[in-house]
């Protein structure tokens, strides 16, 4: 009747004691996914049968090479990088959370966090970065210099040390070491 092969206990546990359950953690620890691609479609999305909201989300179609057709739920938080205007043909990569639910229809639709406008000299990266600028999975390490712009993303500067916060990077050459290290032309603290 019972299966005894696996013990578990889902009502207390110490949350001190497992610093995975503490929320505040989880808050610093969020985790971005990215998909990368040509846009095929940008089309309205309604939320509802109110009319409120109609025209404020769209709905972002990508073609990805890599997982192949993805769309994206633009809302008014989605941050576009430099405020750039994407039209359909433009290769974007767009950004979103790793860790929230995602509704199972294909293809994927994600809201998306980040949408930054792909160039040839310029990289985006969307990550969280320690106190020591390196990203949550130990590949780039940022060293700032006086002319990187650090801003909140309404374009007002960010005065204090931006690291273990989220961040969007934008930047440039990269070192061939382990981690990468860069130094970045443009940060935005994602607070």
């Amino acid at each position: 009747m019972y299966n005894k092969q696996f013990f578990s206990c889902p009502y207390y546990r110490n949350q001190a004691a497992y610093p995975f359950f503490n929320a505040q953690w989880r808050a610093n620890a969020q985790k971005f996914a990215a998909v990368s691609g040509t846009v095929t479609r940008i089309e309205d999305f309604n939320l509802g049968q109110d009319g409120a909201s109609a025209g404020c989300y769209k709905l972002m179609s990508l073609e990805s090479k890599d997982v192949g057709p993805v769309n994206f739920v633009i809302s008014t938080e989605t941050y576009f990088v430099d405020h750039k205007v994407v039209d359909v043909g433009d290769e974007v990569t767009g950004f979103y959370d790793a860790n929230a639910p995602a509704i199972l229809i294909y293809p994927p639709q994600y809201p998306a966090i980040v949408i930054a406008k792909d160039t040839e000299y310029e990289k985006v990266a969307v990550d969280y970065f320690d106190n020591q600028l390196i990203s949550s999975d130990g590949n780039l390490k940022l060293n700032i210099a006086p002319s990187t712009e650090i801003i909140l993303t309404n374009d007002q500067p960010f005065n204090r040390y931006p690291g273990n916060r989220n961040l969007i990077v934008v930047y440039g050459p990269t070192t061939k070491s382990i981690p990468a290290q860069t130094t970045p032309y443009k940060i935005i603290v994602l607070c």
